[in-house]
């Protein structure tokens, strides 16, 4: 017996001849795209960052002749809410949906778009069960907790390599959300297998909406720790870097094995000069890429404030999917981009990896880390060697030093 085909490889297959006219034909009229992201409450500083990814790809897209017509809608970090959000972006005319940066949003949304016959393309969300429910209408350009954590830890050893800097003890200290639950019990699992030159002692999970964190970094700093593993978002992570200050817990690193928070313009903007040499491993836009160009430029003059980081990048190429697929289709119906999206090979992106693709469950697999290292309040690639910009600085500075 041959190797078992997916209801979603069956559907590639069965429209391949279909559409393979219509490949080269432009959508008769804007697809009709319904962003949902956490543009208020806990996470509203990563979701208005995506929107502004969102905001300026109209633009982009319209000039590569894939016209888009966008509607935005407001989470406001709450489950129920995202549901809610969903159902009305499609009974307003909506053909596809994406978002929605949470995780725990994200499969509510999910479940939406199933029963509606409405196509998902997520942005950014992690938790591996999002794609292991067999849904037919969802498709991820992100990395799941489990490949965030194979890669993000992998290149913690490779920084610790060419630094030869060399640590004992890692504190883990992780956000106690979705994400932060899926990426602890991801780095439980693998780390055994990965061969770490250090230990992973004390773990330690917070509150993502706790006044301070003195309890938690009193913790990590009595355990001995050289290193600190951190899985945060943008408040927590500022909280948790005043607080090592505050009392003087100066590890050697402080590495995110795949988390927001440290590498965004809050962050360098509320710590300053504490905010630097922290390093961030995940998925990263590719500097050389002619469409990151492209798409640089747009976003520089539109938010020329703003920074370019992997939130407004992965909200721009989702959008690009889902204009991409209404062009192989021909159509911007749902039924149509259902059709197509299985079918997608797009090698002109901007993140690095290779094409974007997907698998019989929906999940791209060509999409790869990178380790950033804060340094001047910016993020700077700093591996692989054929990305860098920088060389790494470690062991950090102490934060007096500086």
């Amino acid at each position: 017996m041959g190797p078992k085909i997916s209801r979603r490889q069956m559907v590639a297959g069965a429209t391949a001849a279909v559409f393979a006219p219509a490949l080269r034909l432009s959508a008769a009229a804007p697809l009709k795209v319904g962003l949902l992201l956490p543009l208020s409450g806990a996470l509203a500083r990563e979701g208005q960052s995506c929107k502004r990814g969102a905001d300026v790809s109209t633009g982009v897209l319209a000039q590569l002749g894939l016209p888009i017509e966008l509607t935005v809608a407001d989470t406001e970090t709450n489950i129920d809410t995202a549901r809610t959000r969903a159902e009305k972006l499609i009974a307003d005319g909506a053909q596809v949906l994406v978002g929605a940066f949470d995780s725990a949003h994200t499969m509510a949304v999910a479940q939406v778009c199933e029963q509606r016959g409405v196509p998902l393309i997520i942005n950014i969300a992690a938790a591996p069960n999002i794609t292991e429910q067999g849904f037919r209408t969802v498709f991820r350009n992100f990395p799941t907790a489990g490949r965030l954590t194979t890669d993000g830890l992998s290149l913690i050893k490779d920084l610790l390599s060419v630094t030869g800097l060399k640590v004992e003890k890692a504190a883990f200290l992780h956000n106690n959300d979705t994400f932060g639950q899926a990426m602890a019990g991801a780095i439980g699992k693998l780390a055994p297998g990965l061969e770490l030159p250090f230990a992973i002692g004390e773990t330690i999970a917070y509150d993502g909406a706790a006044r301070d964190y003195a309890v938690e970094i009193g913790r990590a700093k009595a355990s001995g720790a050289d290193l600190v593993l951190m899985i945060s978002h943008g408040e927590d992570a500022i909280k948790l870097i005043r607080e090592m200050v505050k009392q003087r817990f100066e590890p050697k690193a402080i590495i995110s094995p795949g988390s927001p928070g440290m590498y965004e313009a809050q962050f360098y903007k509320t710590l300053g000069k504490f905010g630097d040499y922290a390093i961030t491993n995940l998925p990263w836009i590719n500097p050389r890429a002619p469409l990151s160009k492209t798409l640089l430029a747009a976003f520089g003059k539109q938010f020329p404030d703003a920074l370019f980081e992997m939130n407004v990048g992965f909200t721009f190429e989702a959008i690009l999917i889902a204009a991409d697929a209404a062009r192989r289709a021909g159509s911007t119906a749902s039924k149509g981009l259902l059709e197509a999206l299985p079918m997608t090979n797009l090698s002109e992106h901007v993140m690095i990896g290779g094409p974007i693709a997907f698998d019989g469950k929906g999940q791209n697999n060509n999409i790869h880390s990178a380790a950033i290292q804060n340094r001047d309040s910016r993020p700077v690639v700093v591996l692989p060697n054929e990305n860098a910009e920088m060389t790494p600085v470690l062991p950090m500075p102490g934060w007096q030093k500086r």
